[in-house]
């Protein structure tokens, strides 16, 4: 299984081919898994990935266990 990159900055354009762009604005996007990568953080595949450059962030309960990275300048949030 595949490990997201996230030594540095992580660039979602490297993972194109495994992700798909459910929402994105200025500053958040969310993606799905469709490839099937192993999280950064606990090293199971992740369902959906949140990249977040806000200062501050709200979540809401997402109903499942989520794990947290941070980069140099971003926040990912990956829900299982």
């Amino acid at each position: 299984m595949e490990h997201l990159d996230v030594s540095g900055r992580f660039d979602v354009h490297e993972y194109r081919h495994g992700l798909k762009l459910l929402k994105d604005d200025r500053e958040t996007m969310t993606l799905s898994n469709r490839k099937g990568f192993a999280c950064p953080a606990c090293g199971d595949e992740f369902d959906t990935l949140l990249v977040s450059e806000k200062r501050t962030n709200t979540f809401g309960n997402p109903g499942t266990p989520f794990c947290v990275v941070r980069t140099d300048d971003q926040l990912l949030v990956l829900t299982h």
